[in-house]
């Protein structure tokens, strides 16, 4: 048989696209053509396919060989297409038997020795492989990601040689079980952060609510440990969650590491990064920092540090939980459901009303230039905006005071359930409709409302904001009405978007 039909998988975004390897020899000079719209990394397989076939004692035909990688017109990018075309090439020539291959899809990348490497991608193609009800064979190091997927057939080869001893029936390959995934994480704990009630508080209702949250404070406040204990008081990830955040990261370039299995992400990138480095983007586009904080805390330190346009991006994504990346010549769309925690200094120098006795020095231009870079629109989208002072001696001297993580994760987690069984949402993806059903206050609160339209210029936007904020403050308390002091502690939190 000179024919051989096999099945892999290609990246598409978060998708993974069924991709056809057909592998046929032909009488003629000796050749190695690979068709198909190959970047690159899959053009210079032909050489490890070459090398890893006669390191493994196989015969390379001295034919012509064409490998057709379909459909022509989806971009096939990485090495993940060398162990699919390598037993394409055996099978084509007769050293493989092929009657087996429909019930598989292969990915891996080819050492030179026949050893398979890791690739990127591997949950997401699982899920694809799953989908079209065919088992995946995988390099080892990729099997424990794969396998996270329930009812999944995944089958790990550490080379070419024992794929191909598995297929010819002669040592097969035991199904891979993960083992147990444990979901026990070693977040820092709450209780070390000392003083800051009112921030630790917000803080509490940002997790209960999935709220975005901004935090203005002289440098040393504590802003950035209160920003890195967000993760550790949110609720458990569900199965669902889980998946769709190690999906996301698998597509990165360093991979899922399955000990973070159900671990919320938190990522906190340079204010130097670029705008295609936070949404994603590239020739091909892949996710950036917020579709792989996905389901977690993404912390932008410095903010007003960033460059504008960089910040502006943000807009619709914090809006709508998604990001359409759109190229000249592909399009990619990535799911963008994460909290934003930002943090700034109040002025240049961060000592506008420093309590411990530092003087700023900024004009007032210079404080109001230096806030103007974050503009009115973002703020605008983001629910809570508190100021972190800097803590009197008494409080830094004495040991810590407060609640442990645990216990405001237990207070989190029973108000998310409480959302969770109103209206199947956290409080912050409640649409226009959903707010007016779930979020009416009393007729005091209404009052507290109107006043505040009218002295602070509240957009229609910030409004709802204000309500979903109260909703999820009267989940905390346990109570289904919203008073008129859950409204005026959700007013509270928009103090320094007046005052910007």
């Amino acid at each position: 048989m000179s024919l051989a039909v096999l099945h892999s998988r290609a990246l598409a975004g978060v998708n993974a696209p069924p991709v056809t390897v057909e592998v046929h020899l032909a009488n003629g000079l000796p050749s190695f053509t690979i068709v198909g719209l190959p970047e690159a990394e899959v053009k210079e397989s032909k050489d490890r396919v070459r090398a890893a076939l006669q390191n493994a004692r196989f015969e390379f035909p001295a034919r012509r060989i064409t490998v057709n990688l379909a459909p022509a017109d989806l971009p096939k990018e990485s090495g993940r297409f060398d162990l699919p075309i390598a037993l394409g090439i055996l099978a084509a020539s007769g050293q493989l038997p092929a009657d087996k291959l429909n019930e598989y899809e292969f990915a891996g990348e080819l050492a030179l020795t026949g050893a398979l490497r890791p690739v990127r991608g591997a949950l997401a193609m699982t899920l694809g492989a799953i989908g079209d009800g065919r088992a995946f064979v995988l390099p080892t190091q990729n099997a424990a990601e794969a396998a996270l997927v329930e009812n999944a057939t995944v089958y790990a080869a550490p080379a070419l040689l024992a794929v191909c001893a598995h297929l010819a029936g002669q040592e097969k390959l035991a199904p891979f079980h993960a083992p147990a995934a444990t979901s026990d994480a070693a977040y820092p704990d709450l209780l070390d952060v000392k003083g800051q009630a009112h921030a630790k508080r917000a803080l509490e209702i940002a997790a209960a609510g999935a709220h975005s949250l901004l935090m203005v404070g002289p440098p040393g406040t504590g802003k950035t440990m209160l920003a890195s204990r967000l993760p550790g008081i949110l609720p458990p990830m569900t199965q669902q969650e889980a998946l769709e955040s190690a999906a996301m990261q698998s597509l990165g370039s360093a991979g899922f590491d399955i000990s973070k299995w159900k671990q919320r992400p938190y990522r906190a990138p340079h204010h130097t990064a670029s705008a295609v480095a936070l949404v994603g983007g590239g020739s091909n586009p892949r996710p950036g920092e917020i579709s792989m904080v996905m389901h977690g805390v993404l912390f932008l330190d410095e903010l007003p540090e960033f460059q504008r346009a960089v910040l502006e991006v943000l807009r619709e994504p914090l809006e709508s939980g998604r990001i359409v990346v759109s190229r000249a010549a592909r399009q990619a769309e990535f799911p963008a459901q994460f909290q934003l925690v930002a943090a700034l200094n109040p002025c240049p120098c961060g000592h506008l009303g420093d309590r411990t006795g530092k003087t700023c020095r900024c004009t007032p231009d210079q404080v109001a230039r230096y806030r103007s870079r974050i503009s009115g629109p973002l703020l605008d989208r983001i629910d809570l905006q508190i100021e972190v002072p800097s803590l009197p001696q008494e409080d830094l001297l004495r040991a810590a005071q407060g609640d442990d993580t645990a216990t405001v994760r237990a207070r989190v987690t029973a108000a998310r359930e409480r959302a969770l069984a109103r209206q199947q949402k956290p409080n912050n993806l409640l649409a226009t409709r959903e707010i007016d059903q779930h979020c009416k206050p009393d007729a005091q609160g209404e009052a507290l409302l109107k006043q505040a339209i009218s002295r602070m210029g509240l957009s229609a936007r910030a409004y709802h904001r204000i309500l979903k904020v109260a909703r999820t403050i009267a989940d905390i308390a346990g109570t289904e009405a919203i008073e008129s002091t859950h409204v005026a502690e959700a007013i509270h939190y928009r103090r320094f978007e007046r005052s910007a």
